[in-house]
């Protein structure tokens, strides 16, 4: 079975390979991001009708300030997301299990949503709603990336397009072929560029669609 690499930044990361190794996967981190903080003010919850979450990388970062947000449901994009804000003491209106877009499907298209996010985002599909996108932190990529050397002849794991150009970016175009890749999406998968030994995307965008894939992609 080959191994399994993962390039999200702590701690997306942490519970990623935690999903990954209860699928019985040889699943190993390679950070290419940190997280940094952005200087941001809370704006007046009474202005919003709910807290549009896409990242559980958002509750982590938000700390404390997230408190002012207490009485707004939240719409999360995923169970991750969903048990972050939990942890954080906010309450979970909506999770999602296919994207920022099916998930706004299942809210009210009145609804008035801060979206607390990142620098680096895909702007959910407005279609007249009041979403008022707000970024806390930003990924930056880490001066120098370990392990990327132990990819060839394994398996990774891309979750979003900005990964996938970095990853290319440091994978020598001769262990290309070697490399399997599972994307997240369509978008993913068209960042990474062509060469690899496989490249395919999982069925829906989400860590247990994804997970099935790479193990599949392990396995094979």
């Amino acid at each position: 079975m080959r191994r399994l690499f993962v390039f999200r930044p702590e701690p997306a990361s942490r519970q990623t390979i935690v999903k990954a190794r209860a699928l019985g996967l040889d699943a190993n981190p390679i950070p290419l991001f940190e997280l940094e903080a952005l200087d941001w003010s809370p704006p007046n919850p009474h202005d919003f009708d709910g807290l549009l979450l896409t990242s559980a990388n958002t509750v982590k970062m938000a700390g404390d300030r997230l408190d002012r947000f207490r009485t707004l449901p939240v719409h999360a994009v995923g169970e991750g997301t969903a048990v972050a804000a939990q942890v954080a003491g906010l309450g979970i209106a909506t999770v999602g299990s296919g994207g920022v877009d099916v998930l706004l499907a299942e809210v009210d298209p009145s609804a008035r949503l801060l979206h607390l996010c990142g620098e680096d985002r895909r702007e959910p599909e407005v279609n007249g709603r009041t979403i008022v996108s707000l970024p806390i932190y930003r990924a930056a990529e880490k001066a120098s990336v370990d392990g990327i050397g132990d990819l060839s002849g394994q398996v990774a794991v891309l979750h979003s397009p900005r990964a996938a150009r970095r990853l290319a970016e440091l994978v020598e175009t001769a262990d290309r072929a070697t490399i399997r890749i599972a994307a997240i999406s369509e978008a993913t998968a068209a960042a990474a560029g062509d060469g690899w030994e496989e490249l395919e995307v999982a069925t829906s965008p989400n860590d247990a669609e994804l997970l099935a894939l790479a193990a599949r992609l392990c396995e094979s």
